[in-house]
């Protein structure tokens, strides 16, 4: 690879500097798969597991063990993970609709969520209901008689949540609201991540607030995406020794990011209170027969394989996030978060500045991927996003972000949103390749 002495240099130097935090995130790693080992160990994994099934699935041990392995290793009362959740956002569809009914309101505590989460709610980026006409509501929330309503997070990394803001939203939602909804990782905003404790502290004020209010709980659901394995516990387990936080209701994410250990091809997972995993079971497929059916069509393998891969694999990325903070802040640009910084996903914000910088970043990353690395990647009408996106993966599952990936909209600051990285080793390297292409970019030698 063409990477010039001056970008190998500071590579060097940065993990000279950053071996106490490349430290940590062993340990993080080295206790999570203890954890792992151990409900593998509980549940009692065999090979024949591995079996597939067809057609309805009757009968698929292999299938409800996973389901249980799902709930156990996320610390969770239930849950189910299949490869017939296609997406994180086909995943976060299920879980919204499992719980919710026409009239009821829906209330984010951060801010307007994802991108490709706006058309299943049925709003645009601000938060406002689509037109009539906007065609891509058609099936949405909104249509089915679902409230959106938002509250904007706080610039304060130690509490983002804007808890004074939240009491007033739900004083006003009332009896109406029946879920609170939580993003734990940024997707294309500049906020920060929360972590689990911030997660948990906001579940137990909502908590507290409905019971002064006078009105039912609400359920409290999080988008559990990119923060997998990032930390030691999740939101939906809570430690004895916390009597100022609360486990999360409903937890969702993707098997093709940080869950799926790099190994599965598809699928996602639900897990939390019984009763609510039952309502998204049986949006998954139909009530009355819920999870008792869906083959799993030969996946069990790698959908087991990804559970046990999958500290580790998040460790590999969490230091490849941590190394490019390190060298793009050398180089002058806006990093976040920075490289001394805890994380709770495994995403790395770099403001490139320009539209030439984000292609150069995006296209660094491209040229030492390990699938398509002879691919110029450009900007393009992405469905379900409003900007134009470029996108860098050269990735063994395609979309797989826990695979090393890069892409931003093209609208300023030209941010490119970095993450995952199967290996170090070959990470690394990407991003090294993303450091020579933003200095070409700019000039610089």
């Amino acid at each position: 690879m063409q990477i010039s002495e001056k970008i190998r240099r500071m590579t060097e130097a940065a993990e000279e500097d950053m071996r106490e935090v490349y430290g940590e995130i062993a340990r993080t790693a080295g206790d999570l798969t203890e954890h792992v080992l151990d409900c593998f160990r509980e549940a009692q994994v065999s090979e024949s597991l591995f079996a597939p099934s067809t057609g309805y699935g009757y009968g698929d041990v292999g299938r409800d063990r996973i389901d249980g392995l799902a709930a156990a290793v996320f610390r969770a009362p239930a849950g189910f993970m299949r490869p017939s959740l296609l997406s994180g956002t086909h995943t976060l569809t299920v879980m919204l609709f499992g719980v919710l009914r026409p009239g009821d309101i829906l209330l984010s505590a951060t801010g307007v969520p994802y991108d490709t989460i706006l058309p299943v709610i049925g709003v645009d980026a601000e938060g406002k209901p689509l037109p009539e006409n906007a065609g891509i509501s058609e099936g949405s929330l909104r249509d089915w008689g679902v409230e959106f309503r938002h509250v904007g997070l706080r610039e304060d990394k130690d509490q983002p949540v804007d808890l004074e803001a939240l009491r007033r939203a739900m004083e006003e939602a009332g009896g109406r609201l029946k879920a609170v909804y939580v993003q734990r990782s940024r997707g294309y905003a500049s906020r920060p991540t929360l972590s689990v404790s911030q997660i948990r502290r906001a579940a137990k004020f909502v908590e507290k607030t409905a019971a002064e209010l006078g009105i039912p709980k609400p359920v409290f659901a999080v988008d559990n995406c990119y923060g997998e394995f990032t930390e030691e516990t999740e939101p939906c387990f809570l430690p004895p020794d916390r009597p100022d936080e609360a486990a999360a209701d409903l937890m969702a994410g993707s098997l093709i990011k940080n869950a799926g250990g790099g190994m599965a091809d598809v699928g996602g997972y639900i897990v939390g209170d019984e009763e609510l995993v039952r309502l998204c079971g049986n949006r998954l497929t139909s009530p009355g027969v819920g999870l008792e059916v869906g083959a799993s069509l030969g996946q069990n393998r790698n959908l087991i394989k990804g559970l046990f891969y999958g500290p580790h694999t998040v460790a590999e990325a969490l230091k490849t996030a941590h190394l490019a903070a390190y060298l793009f802040e050398k180089l002058g640009l806006t990093v976040s978060p920075g490289w001394k910084e805890r994380r709770s996903d495994i995403v790395q914000c770099v403001e490139c500045g320009s539209p030439e910088g984000l292609a150069a970043f995006c296209r660094g990353i491209q040229s030492a991927s390990p699938i398509d690395a002879h691919v110029t990647p450009e900007a393009w009408d992405m469905p379900g996003y409003d900007d134009p996106v470029i996108m860098a993966a050269g990735a063994f599952t395609g979309g797989a972000s826990i695979e090393l990936s890069a892409d931003g909209p093209m609208r300023p600051p030209y941010t490119a949103f970095m993450q995952g990285g199967l290996t170090y080793e070959s990470a690394r390297l990407a991003v090294m390749s993303a450091a020579e292409g933003i200095l070409k970019a700019s000039g610089a030698r």
